[in-house]
């Protein structure tokens, strides 16, 4: 080992640990394949999923899509719909959100 990295890392200053991060592994999303006509609906489901826990990143890293993709907004929209008709007030800001972020806001 090299000593100057080996000092470094002895005095590593506390302000570099990411004591607020998720802790473990990152989630798990259930997806079909990619092919299936499906997968729009259950990628927008766990895009909102990892919003709803603080990890989009890795939401985006497992369906392919970022947030705010215009791609899935009909997939987004019918989830605004789910989550009024279910009293899901949490679920209807977050895919509002994401339509916002998308560039198409819904104003209902």
């Amino acid at each position: 080992m090299i000593p100057f990295i080996s000092s470094l890392e002895s005095t590593l200053s506390r302000a570099f640990v990411n004591e607020d991060g998720p802790e473990g592994p990152p989630p798990l999303y259930t997806l079909p394949a990619r092919d299936d006509a499906a997968y729009p609906l259950a990628a927008a489901r766990a895009l909102l999923a990892g919003a709803n826990a603080g990890d989009t990143a890795s939401a985006e890293s497992a369906t392919g899509y970022f947030w705010g993709d215009p791609a899935l907004r009909a997939e987004m929209n019918q989830l605004v719909d789910e989550a009024i008709d279910r009293g899901d007030d949490r679920m209807d800001q977050l895919a509002r959100r994401f339509l916002r972020a998308a560039g198409i806001p819904r104003e209902d």
